[in-house]
């Protein structure tokens, strides 16, 4: 059973070595720890309850952490500033047609509103909701103040 724990070990190093996240770390810790214990004992019910039980716990310790660290973080960006900003529509805004313009704090932009049944006729005065890739999404400003 030596030679299985080294290989289970070996390959869990290898399969953590060629990815990105944190994936097989808790049974190569595992499989180390049941590598030790089949130098003091034959038995392989004890070898497999040493891996699952210290898999288990180093999973249940450092997952959360893990998690926590690795977390994407949300970069703001200078798009961010145009969020909740009035603008005025430059261009008939229609999503099914898929047009329409915004002027925001002097800048054009790609606009669409939030639901298809309202279109947005030039001149309409429009509040920004969020930003979706490269396109505003807006509302009337009448329709906010409700």
């Amino acid at each position: 059973m030596t030679f299985i724990w080294l290989g289970l070990l070996v390959a869990f190093i290898i399969i953590e070595a060629s990815t990105a996240q944190l994936v097989t770390v808790w049974f190569a810790v595992g499989s180390l720890a049941a590598l030790i214990t089949s130098i003091f004992t034959e038995s392989i019910l004890v070898q497999i309850l040493i891996f699952v039980l210290i898999s288990a716990i180093t999973l249940a310790v450092t997952r959360p952490f893990v998690k926590k660290v690795t977390k994407g973080k949300k970069q703001p960006t200078n798009a961010d500033m145009y969020i909740n900003q009035e603008g005025v529509v430059t261009e008939r805004i229609d999503n099914i047609s898929a047009k329409g313009l915004v002027k925001v704090k002097g800048s054009v932009w790609t606009a669409r509103t939030e639901t298809d049944d309202i279109s947005l006729q030039e001149g309409t005065r429009v509040r920004v909701k969020k930003i979706d890739g490269v396109k505003l999404i807006v509302t009337p400003v009448e329709y906010v103040n409700k």
